[in-house]
């Protein structure tokens, strides 16, 4: 479990609340030691010096006409144990320090105690007769004389941590705002230019990022109208070409034939080209069910008598999902499993409500993927080639890649125990209607 926190924000409010602490207990322990304690130092000679009168020598005290004369002019009495335990000596406090401090200005064990009140009553056992109780009132010593110090520091920790909390808070919401658009533009989402504020610094890095994205979006744009320039400039001629195949005598077929497949793979490829740069962004987001499109795409698939797909469709809430999208997801991946992996696959889905996801997976049961390849293939223009042939563009697990991030979501391949390639994605069960976690 980690402690302390990571982000500069809570480590800077960590920082300046440690600071604010260590400060508040230097100011309280000066206040202690250099007011407090030599004011109760003080106290306590007065009593000692008050406790020395009483023993006078030539003085009685014994005398009742003593005590009353003492009570009279000081408001001090002189108590037997007994009387002592009837004026609530019992509920008086120890003070180990002003005992220690009073033994040794009486020359003897004395036991100091005292009553909160107004007044406080201090209450002396001195050495000189152990079976008395001396009871000194002092006037204007309560715990409101301490208690402001307290409120005071109190106050000033509070709102020195409000005011740096404020202040990081400040500093940071810029930093958030960079953080979030950066990774908008990772996912291809291009957010308006931020607002440039905060520090001469921060500004700084807004405006280079301002100018970062749109560049990238530049890149973006260009290399979309490239690939649907040549896409369109390509189809022509092989329009072409397959019209001049046809008139190829009968006993000819064979070249027909084989250029005919050549044009499919060529026009396959170049609608992949497409859907990458497409990235299907322009189509809206619908509130659907996922086993639905499953069950979609399936459909279509069983049209194939050499194809099986066993599915484990679990009860899985309606996502906010870009339907085409996903039906592109599940059929390159069902392609996939067909193409490199095996004639029979299976399909599941689940929801985990603890991680608020509805996941779905692909598998076939085919010669899998060597492990050191496997985190390379959502690259485009990769393929695992030396396990499940070198067929296509090596697009198709980018599109799938891309299409997942844009909903947010995960996309892992493993190979499972058993044999086989499992494709496992996962997708946010909130997501609001622009496309982001709620």
């Amino acid at each position: 479990m980690r402690v302390l926190p990571k982000s500069a924000f809570g480590q800077t409010v960590l920082l300046i609340g440690l600071l604010l602490l260590i400060n508040q207990v230097v100011s309280y322990l000066s206040v202690t030691y250099y007011f407090i304690r030599p004011t109760y130092q003080q106290i306590n000679h007065l009593l000692a010096n008050q406790v020395n009168v009483i023993f006078l020598e030539g003085l009685d005290h014994q005398d009742p006409d003593l005590h009353r004369e003492f009570f009279d002019a000081t408001g001090i009495r002189i108590l037997s144990e007994a009387e002592a335990r009837q004026q609530g000596l019992d509920q008086a406090r120890h003070y180990q320090s002003l005992s220690r401090q009073m033994s040794e200005r009486l020359g003897g064990s004395a036991d100091v105690r005292i009553t909160p009140g107004d007044p406080y009553m201090f209450w002396v056992n001195p050495p000189q007769d152990p079976n008395l109780w001396i009871t000194i009132p002092m006037q204007g010593l309560g715990e409101t004389d301490i208690s402001p110090l307290t409120i005071y520091l109190m106050v000033i920790g509070v709102l020195s941590v409000a005011g740096g909390w404020l202040f990081v808070r400040r500093l940071n919401k810029p930093l958030q705002a960079l953080q979030h658009a950066a990774m908008a533009v990772a996912r291809g989402n291009f957010p308006a230019p931020l607002k440039e504020s905060g520090s001469s610094e921060i500004m700084a890095v807004t405006r280079a990022f301002n100018q970062m994205s749109r560049g990238i979006k530049q890149l973006e744009d260009d290399r979309a109208l490239l690939t649907a320039g040549i896409s369109h400039d390509l189809r022509t001629p092989l329009t072409r070409i397959r019209l001049a195949t046809e008139m190829l005598p009968d006993q000819q077929e064979w070249i027909r034939d084989g250029i005919n497949h050549d044009i499919e793979d060529m026009n396959d490829i170049i609608d992949q080209f497409i859907n990458y740069v497409r990235q299907d962004r322009q189509e809206k987001l619908e509130r659907v069910n996922l086993n639905s499109l499953i069950d979609d795409v399936v459909r279509v698939r069983d049209i194939e008598e050499n194809h099986h797909i066993k599915l484990e469709l679990a009860e899985v809430p309606d996502l906010q999902l870009r339907k085409v999208a996903i039906k592109r997801v599940l059929d390159n991946l069902i392609e996939n499993a067909f193409r490199y992996g095996s004639p029979h696959i299976e399909i599941s889905s689940d929801y985990n409500k603890k991680r608020r996801e509805v996941t779905f997976s692909v598998r076939d049961h085919g010669p899998g993927i060597p492990e050191d390849q496997i985190d390379n293939l959502f690259q485009p223009f990769t393929q695992g080639d030396k396990a499940r042939g070198s067929l296509g563009s090596g697009l198709g697990l980018a599109i799938i890649k891309r299409i997942v991030d844009m909903h947010l979501g995960s996309i892992r391949l493993e190979n499972h125990p058993d044999g086989g390639l499992i494709a496992k994605v996962a997708l946010p069960s909130k997501l609001d209607s622009s496309g982001k976690l709620p």
